[in-house]
C-alpha cells in the first residue's frame, strides 16, 4: 500500500520533531524533562515506562523508555473548540529512552503540527496560533534541558 504522502518531502519543522541528548542517568533525565516541561507551562497528567511494562509482560528485556504525557488544560480547551478528533493525540508525549548508560534522549514531536499535516486541524491563522503557542513553549522547555 502506498502511503499519500511522501514521508521524505516533509521536513521535521513540519511535524515539530525536537531531539536533546542528557548526560545523566534515566531516573535523573525523568525528573530533569518533568521540571523542565513543568516550568515552561505543561502539565505532567500521565507517565509510564514501555519498557517495565514490556519487560514484565513479554520478556522483552528492553532499556530504560518513558513516556512523560505533557498538557497544558488551558491550550488543550482551546483545542477541543477546534476538533474533537485532536483528543486521540492527546497528551503531548515526551519520550525519554537510554541510548547508553548515563545518556539519554529527549524526543518530541508536535501533535498540534501533526493534527494540521493530517487535516485533524485547520490550516488557518487560529490554529497557527495554537501551534506558536505550544511551540514556543516546547522551544522553552528544549533551551532549559
Amino acid at each position: 500500500m502506498a502511503l499519500p504522502i511522501d514521508p521524505t518531502e516533509i521536513d521535521q519543522a513540519d511535524y515539530g520533531e525536537q531531539r536533546a541528548v542528557l548526560e545523566m542517568d534515566h531516573e535523573e533525565a525523568i525528573e530533569h524533562t518533568r521540571t523542565v516541561f513543568t516550568d515552561a507551562g505543561f502539565g505532567v497528567p500521565t507517565e509510564f515506562s514501555p519498557s517495565e511494562l514490556l519487560n514484565e509482560k513479554v520478556d522483552a528485556d528492553r532499556d530504560p523508555y518513558y513516556v512523560l504525557g505533557a498538557c497544558n488544560p488551558e491550550i488543550a480547551d482551546r483545542v477541543l473548540d477546534v476538533t474533537d478528533e485532536m483528543g486521540a493525540l492527546f497528551p503531548c508525549n515526551v519520550v525519554i529512552w537510554e541510548e547508553e548508560p548515563a545518556r539519554q534522549v529527549v524526543y518530541h514531536v508536535s501533535i498540534m503540527k501533526i493534527a494540521r499535516l493530517l487535516g485533524i486541524a485547520p490550516d488557518d491563522e487560529n490554529w497557527q496560533d495554537i501551534v506558536d503557542e505550544t511551540s514556543a513553549m516546547v522551544d522553552e522547555a528544549y533551551a532549559s534541558l
